[in-house]
């Protein structure tokens, strides 16, 4: 699964807005106090993780973007 798809697929299930960010994808304004997070890292790997008062905290690193996806899937479905 790809970003986009990851997208339509959580909005399909009912997940609320706010809840989550997908770089480039789904990006909520404003911006919600915290929120699950997918974004492409620096190194070109990519991480999922949570947002609050204002940090982000990576809670796993993936090799690439299917299996960053994924695994925001199951954190929020």
């Amino acid at each position: 699964m790809e970003r986009g798809e990851l997208g339509a697929v959580l909005a399909a299930a009912g997940v609320p807005d706010g809840y989550y960010r997908i770089e480039g994808v789904h990006e909520p304004v404003p911006t919600p106090p915290d929120f699950l997070f997918l974004r492409r890292a620096d190194d070109g790997t990519w991480e999922t993780g949570a947002y609050e008062r204002g940090v982000y905290e990576v809670i796993a690193r993936h090799p690439d973007e299917a299996a960053a996806c994924a695994h925001l899937h199951h954190l929020l479905v």
